[in-house]
């Protein structure tokens, strides 16, 4: 009386059944009272490799977090790490003394005359400190993941343009000849973001065709560049007069927060948040660029354009974070991968989670540089060096890990 075309039908087979699979046919409808016949089959196609009587299991896939929740824990873990920022140094502070003067510094409260010291350490110092490495942390991971996604490479990082040790030669001309000494406590951070600039327009010009921007132009022009302007401020350091400059200059190429200032932060973390507000806002043309410019293309996006518009906003940032934290390496190349293995290749995953990680990540780190030989301050690109790579190392290894996901 009726012709049964369930999922595991004749009709199903022919709209894609799975090689392998058995499925059952009631083969014609009753005829004068007879009842249907229900035969069953198997597919003939061969099993495909791997899929044979004792191979092993297909591997299964890395599992990935929740995003919200670990969004919830990162925003909890940023203004704690923030605190022990400011608690822990060379200078011992308790607990209660370190919320106090926050406190009092946040709202416009009073303090003894024989805190002033303390408040000063706590207010003037640390603080700021912290804040600027959490800006810093942020900016670096956030452009680390654009920088990747540019130029379709695994190891690219910020640095990978040129635009950092550009960045450099400007700040040398101040450390160790004293450039633009006019603009006072500006002349550091003016010359590094000025020589950034100039060093992102000669990137620019040349790795520019007809055709606009390509991956393999500017990985080699940005590496050309990133040689020739080492090469320049290495020159600088041998020629400094004074030993002190030469170490002060070597400090700041190793990176170093320790010239944090309330005038320097502002400037900084605006940057920052205009190139990681962009950044979001491109999530998803990042998504269709990382399959190609010819799958972009289809899909409606231009990606020359948007490799234009990111070769800009990781200038912009890379510059204002040079500019006021130094040469701190690895921090763009590791954090962006952390974020994938735990949330996944979707770029709309990996911005909302890699600032907030590199933000904590580089606090830690500048605390680890503080108290590891205190009183004596290690440069924060050594530390990111020394904990990253181990952990970087181990973590590629976990299987089914690969640029971009699983």
């Amino acid at each position: 009386m009726f012709q049964d075309y369930s999922p595991r039908t004749a009709r199903g087979r022919t709209r894609g059944h799975a090689p392998g699979h058995s499925f059952t046919v009631r083969s014609r409808p009753e005829v004068k009272g007879e009842p249907a016949v229900a035969t069953t089959t198997e597919d003939a196609a061969p099993p495909r490799a791997g899929q044979g009587p004792g191979a092993p299991a297909p591997r299964r896939p890395p599992r990935r977090l929740p995003l919200l929740p670990l969004i919830v824990t990162l925003v909890v873990a940023l203004p704690v790490s923030l605190v022990c920022g400011v608690a822990f140094g060379s200078a011992g502070l308790s607990w209660g003394e370190v919320l106090r003067y926050l406190g009092a510094g946040l709202t416009g409260g009073t303090i003894e005359s024989d805190e002033i010291a303390a408040y000063t350490i706590v207010w003037e110092l640390r603080f700021p400190r912290a804040l600027l490495a959490a800006v810093v942390g942020a900016g670096l991971s956030g452009i680390g993941v654009a920088v990747q996604a540019m130029v379709r490479n695994a190891l690219a990082d910020p640095f990978v343009l040129g635009i950092s040790s550009g960045a450099a030669v400007g700040a040398n001309a101040v450390l160790l000849f004293g450039a633009l000494s006019g603009l006072g406590i500006w002349a550091l951070s003016t010359a590094a973001f000025g020589s950034a600039l100039v060093s992102m327009a000669l990137v620019y010009a040349a790795a520019r065709t007809p055709q606009g921007l390509t991956p393999l132009r500017l990985v080699l022009t940005g590496t050309a560049m990133y040689y020739g302007f080492s090469a320049v401020t290495t020159l600088m350091v041998f020629s400094a007069e004074h030993g002190e400059a030469a170490r002060s200059a070597m400090m700041w190429l190793l990176g170093s927060l320790g010239g944090a200032t309330w005038d320097s932060l502002p400037i900084a973390a605006v940057v920052v948040a205009v190139g990681l507000t962009h950044l979001m806002y491109s999530a998803r043309r990042l998504n269709a660029m990382a399959m190609g410019d010819e799958t972009a293309a289809a899909l409606g996006v231009d990606a020359r354009r948007l490799r234009g518009e990111l070769f800009l906003s990781t200038a912009a940032v890379t510059g204002a974070v040079v500019a006021v934290s130094g040469a701190i390496g690895f921090v763009g190349l590791m954090v962006p991968h952390f974020a994938r293995m735990l949330v996944g290749a979707d770029h709309r995953r990996v911005l909302a989670v890699a600032p907030l990680l590199g933000a904590v990540l580089l606090v830690w780190v500048d605390i680890l540089s503080r108290v590891l030989l205190a009183p004596v301050e290690l440069p924060v690109g050594v530390i990111t060096a020394v904990v990253g790579v181990p952990c970087f190392v181990l973590l590629m290894r976990r299987r089914g890990y690969t640029f971009g996901g699983a």
